[in-house]
């Protein structure tokens, strides 16, 4: 007996060291030798650019608003409010966990309207910009949404939607919205989606200015598709980051949101100001949800504190400041109104200027598509093949779906750039 005792024992010892060897040797490679390589860049556009030599190439890659020379805009607005700002000498204090009151405010009428019935029933708080607002919705829709933690994004959709709303702990699916045939939106498919999810699902829309396809659907689609989703019980959460740099009228761009708040939708909201007022790196943004009443907006507010606390504890306040200033003075806020439509009529010029010289080249295909969509960014209907060929042969970049940044076309450029499209699509 004693003898087996001994030999247990002996194992025992032996196991331990042998598990005590392992450990040190996994440390004394390193702690983390068993994270893998996440994969590359997904296309490395800036990259690709950067390397290139030629004096003529073009980058259609980049995600913000470039001047009719391709460089980085700030608005004079945005000057004018950031000196206002500054020569206040206000305090670095931090803002409260739901952000700057005056900003939160302003942004709320700025997106549903002054008269909205949303407002005095208004959940909102300021977030680390349009990112952060997806978010903090993500978080909120995973710990109360009473119907399942599945959330229907178009397809296709913001490259980081699907990460944003997994990291969230929602299980991400996709509803039909571009029709590459057409290089429009796919409005059957769309409808026959939404009807044929389950009772009560969560859909995301684009309030407009769709990324990546700049397809929008029309004021009467968008009260087809309210009439569906409140028929099936869906739930609305609108990202809304592009009002007023759409079509140049922030009220018009914020048709759809307003529309199914009027219909009677609570709807979450996602808005973000790096676009419509050139705050890229200030990070300001907010995310809302129309409650019931105020017993119910009261509840609601609490959990989204609790929410946002570990989260990142309350937002900057610098972007913040600047854009309540803007959207609380009059002047200042007359002279944005006006920047922003200068903004997004010079991408409405330049799809009118690539769509004509394509036609002058005697280009065959329909071009009407590059001045029917809207926004930022346009599905061109260029192959994977042919978006290789107009970076190798013709030094234009952009991502291999066909979208190109019509920001990063140029009263300069968009001749020479007409002319690489026309040589590899005819």
């Amino acid at each position: 007996m004693l003898s087996t005792l001994r030999v247990a024992t002996r194992g025992a010892v032996v196991a331990r060291s042998a598990s005590a060897f392992r450990f040190q040797a996994v440390r004394a490679g390193s702690t983390w030798a068993n994270v893998p390589q996440g994969p590359p860049a997904i296309l490395g556009i800036t990259e690709a650019f950067k390397a290139d030599s030629f004096d003529k190439k073009i980058n259609l890659g980049v995600g913000a608003y470039r001047d009719d020379k391709g460089k980085p805009y700030v608005l004079p607005s945005v000057r004018a409010a950031e000196q206002k700002v500054v020569s206040n000498n206000l305090n670095k204090e931090y803002a409260g966990i739901t952000g700057v009151p005056e900003f939160t405010k302003s942004a709320a009428v700025l997106a549903y309207g002054k008269d909205s019935s949303a407002l005095d029933r208004l959940v909102i708080t300021q977030s680390i910009s349009g990112t952060g607002a997806l978010r903090i919705g993500g978080a909120f829709l995973q710990r109360f949404y009473p119907g399942a933690k599945k959330i229907y994004i178009p397809n296709p959709s913001w490259a980081n939607h699907g990460a944003v709303f997994k990291d969230s702990g929602l299980e991400v699916d996709k509803y039909r919205y571009y029709d590459p045939k057409s290089i429009g939106l796919d409005f059957e498919g769309m409808v026959a989606d939404l009807k044929a999810a389950p009772k009560g699902s969560i859909f995301l829309f684009h309030a407009c200015a769709h990324n990546p396809t700049g397809v929008d659907p029309t004021p009467e689609q968008w009260k087809e598709i309210s009439a569906v989703v409140k028929e099936a019980g869906h739930y609305a959460f609108f990202d809304m980051a592009y009002q007023g740099f759409a079509s140049g009228d922030t009220n018009k761009d914020a048709f759809a949101v307003r529309h199914f708040v009027a219909e009677g939708h609570n709807i979450c909201l996602a808005q973000s100001f790096a676009k419509n007022m050139g705050l890229y790196g200030e990070r300001v943004g907010a995310f809302s949800i129309v409650a019931k009443d105020a017993e119910e907006k009261k509840r609601i507010d609490s959990q989204v504190k609790i929410l946002v606390r570990p989260l990142y504890s309350n937002p900057p306040i610098h972007g913040a400041r600047i854009a309540a200033e803007i959207l609380n003075d009059a002047t200042l806020h007359k002279q944005w109104l006006a920047e922003v439509k200068e903004m997004a009529d010079r991408i409405i010029t330049m799809r009118a200027l690539l769509k004509d010289n394509l036609e002058k080249l005697g280009s065959k295909h329909d071009w009407s598509h590059i001045t029917s969509q809207i926004g930022m960014f346009a599905y061109t209907g260029l192959t994977a093949a042919q978006m290789d060929s107009l970076a190798k042969e013709h030094s234009v970049y952009a991502t291999k779906d066909g979208r190109i940044s019509v920001a990063g076309i140029t009263s300069e450029n968009v001749g020479r750039l007409a002319e690489a499209i026309y040589k590899v699509k005819g």
